[in-house]
C-alpha cells in the first residue's frame, strides 16, 4: 500500500519539476493545446451534426407520432453526443502524446539529465518512434475498450453497479494512463509493449497511485492540457524507479524482477 503514496509522489514531484524549469513547461504545453483545439472541434462539429445523424439513422422512425418521434432522437442523439465526450476523454492522451512525441521525449530525456546518470536514447528515426508509439496506443486502447464494455454491463447490477464498478473504471484508467506517460521513458529504453506491461503489474499499486489522480483531474480537458508537462516529468521520475528500484530516496524499496513471460 506504501506504492500508493509514492505514485501520488511521483505526479506532485512532476508537477514541481516543470514548476522549476518554465520554458519546459511552456514546451510541453504545445502539444497539449494542439490536441484540445482539434477535440473541441470535433466536439463542436459533431454537436451540430448529431441530430442529422441521428435523423439518417432512424428513418424507420419518420411516421411516428409525436411526442415518441422527438422523444427517441432527441436521446439517441445526447447519447451520440455523450459517447463521442467519451471517447474524447479516454483518447485525449493517447493522442496527445502521439502529436507531442518530440516534444515529450526532449522533456523526458531533460528530467533524465537533471536527475543525473545515463540519459537513454532510442536511437531510432523520429517516423519509426512515432509508428511504435501509435501503434502500442492502439493496443492500449483496445485493452480499455474491453475493459469498459465488461464494466458498463457489471454497471446494470444493482447497487455493484453505481459503487463498486465506477471505482474499478477509475482504477482501470488510471493504470492504463500510467503505462501511456511512462511509455515515453521507457520506449527510450528500449523496452516493448508487453515488457512495459510486465514492469507495471509488477507494481501495481505505483501505477495507480500515481494514474489513479492524474485520470481524475484529466476528465476536465483544459487541467490535462496544464498537468500534461508535469505528468510527464513525473512519469520518467516514476520509470527511474521501476527500472532501479532504490535509485530515488523516496522510492519503495522492494527490487523488481521484470517477468520475460
Amino acid at each position: 500500500m506504501r506504492d500508493l503514496g509514492v505514485g501520488f509522489g511521483y505526479l506532485i514531484k512532476g508537477q514541481r519539476w516543470v514548476g522549476r524549469h518554465g520554458r519546459w513547461f511552456g514546451f510541453g504545453l504545445l502539444p497539449g493545446l494542439l490536441t484540445l483545439v482539434l477535440y473541441a472541434a470535433a466536439l463542436v462539429g459533431l454537436g451540430y451534426g448529431a441530430d442529422d445523424l441521428v435523423g439518417w439513422a432512424t428513418p424507420f422512425a419518420d411516421d411516428w407520432s409525436s411526442p415518441w418521434l422527438g422523444l427517441l432522437r432527441t436521446t439517441l442523439t445526447v447519447l451520440v453526443f455523450a459517447l463521442g465526450l467519451f471517447l474524447a476523454v479516454i483518447t485525449f492522451t493517447a493522442v496527445t502524446l502521439l502529436v507531442g512525441e518530440p516534444f515529450y521525449e526532449s522533456l523526458s530525456e531533460q528530467v533524465d539529465r537533471t536527475e543525473g546518470g545515463e540519459v537513454p536514447e532510442s536511437g531510432l528515426p523520429l517516423w519509426r518512434d512515432l509508428w511504435i508509439s501509435a501503434r502500442d496506443s492502439v493496443r492500449v486502447l483496445a485493452r480499455v475498450a474491453l475493459y469498459s464494455v465488461l464494466l458498463f454491463a457489471l454497471g446494470f447490477v444493482p447497487v455493484v453497479g453505481q459503487t463498486v464498478v465506477p471505482a474499478i473504471g477509475f482504477c482501470v484508467t488510471g493504470y492504463f494512463l500510467s503505462e501511456e506517460l511512462t511509455a515515453v521513458a521507457l520506449q527510450r529504453r528500449g523496452m516493448v509493449l508487453k515488457d512495459r506491461l510486465a514492469l507495471l503489474r509488477g507494481r501495481r499499486m505505483l501505477a495507480l497511485g500515481f494514474g489513479v489522480p492524474l485520470g481524475l483531474a484529466f476528465l476536465v480537458p483544459f487541467v490535462a492540457v496544464l498537468l500534461m508537462p508535469g505528468a510527464v516529468a513525473g512519469a520518467t521520475l516514476l520509470t527511474r524507479d521501476l527500472v532501479a528500484p532504490g535509485e530515488d530516496e523516496d522510492a519503495a524499496p522492494a527490487p523488481y524482477t521484470l517477468d520475460k513471460g
